[in-house]
């Protein structure tokens, strides 16, 4: 993965996450997130019983996007994704959970299920120079 990636992915918080509802119509929510930078993996946090969490169980397919918890409106700069939702065994919950609560101590006090999204595709632009930078990652390296 590129390092400008990586370093973007682990400097901001906030994704938007697309997931398809019942009818095959897109539905989206913000989330808090930490990201592994080992395993390509976000991690958040929601209450097992919001709309969105049946839906990511049923329709594990997603796509997204992470923008600069700061923007600057005249430079286009941030991450479009694509990715799937795994179920993950107790093991994988409970490392996930650690990681997301070391990183974000704030969101200990809240209560809700770990969830856990494998990226597969990573679209980053960068137009912070004022000539736009696309760098690309596939996780199956195509």
């Amino acid at each position: 993965m590129h390092l400008q990636i990586n370093e973007f992915l682990q400097q901001q918080h906030i994704a938007t996450v697309c997931c398809l509802d019942d009818q095959i119509n897109p539905y989206c929510f913000n989330c808090m997130y930490v990201f592994d930078q080992n395993r390509h993996l976000l991690y958040f946090k929601s209450a097992f019983s919001a709309h969105h969490s049946g839906l990511l169980v049923r329709h594990p397919m997603v796509s997204g996007t992470v923008l600069p918890d700061k923007l600057d409106l005249l430079s286009v700069l941030g991450i479009q994704f694509t990715g799937r939702m795994l179920v993950g065994d107790a093991q994988m919950k409970s490392e996930a959970l650690k990681a997301y609560h070391a990183m974000l101590p704030q969101t200990f006090v809240r209560t809700g299920e770990i969830f856990v999204l494998s990226l597969n595709f990573i679209k980053m632009t960068d137009g912070r120079s004022g000539k736009p930078e696309i760098h690309t990652w596939n996780r199956n390296g195509c």
